[in-house]
């Protein structure tokens, strides 16, 4: 028998915000209070993650604007890394710097090739208000630096350039979640 409750069972799924959403391109405002209405946040972030079938999602993606982001995303090695993070703090990146596909839940269907770290460690606080830790490689790391960067206004387009950013954003003017 499992103990405890499945993340996101007692959340409400919500609309993602898509690029150009105004929410998405700003800094998050630091979380302050750290109750039943942050709980309840996280929880509708699991749940909102899991029905769009994602491995992250930050609270700016469902319009709230708090620095905030649950995962539910394997490594490289297919163990499976499962948590949230409030106020998170992406304190260290290093390894390799390796250039693969990235997605979004607010690009809808479109990925581009983006240049992260293999090995990212971030700090913040749990929903409770104690102190964490979270360190990941591989597609981990990636997850962790994508959603940090979310929290303070950027998405992965941000980080492309030339060629790899123009072709996405011919994808993105043909998408059908545009028009």
């Amino acid at each position: 028998m499992r103990q405890g409750s499945i993340p996101g069972a007692h959340g409400r799924v919500r609309p993602l915000g898509l690029l150009g959403d105004p929410v998405l391109h700003a800094p998050c405002a630091e979380v302050t209070d750290f109750g039943p209405q942050l709980a309840a946040l996280v929880e509708d972030l699991f749940a909102t993650m899991y029905a769009a079938h994602g491995v992250g999602l930050a609270a700016n993606q469902v319009g709230e604007a708090l620095s905030v982001f649950v995962y539910d995303c394997p490594d490289d090695e297919d163990e499976r890394h499962l948590g949230h993070v409030v106020n998170p703090r992406l304190a260290e990146t290093g390894g390799v710097v390796v250039r693969g596909p990235e997605g979004c839940l607010s690009l809808p269907g479109l990925e581009a090739g983006t240049e992260r770290y293999d090995e990212a460690v971030v700090t913040g606080f749990t929903v409770t208000g104690e102190p964490v830790t979270v360190r990941g490689t591989g597609f981990f790391a990636r997850c962790l630096q994508h959603e940090c960067d979310h929290l303070e206004g950027r998405i992965y387009a941000d980080r492309l350039t030339g060629r790899r950013h123009r072709k996405l954003m011919r994808q993105v003017a043909r998408a059908s979640w545009r028009r």
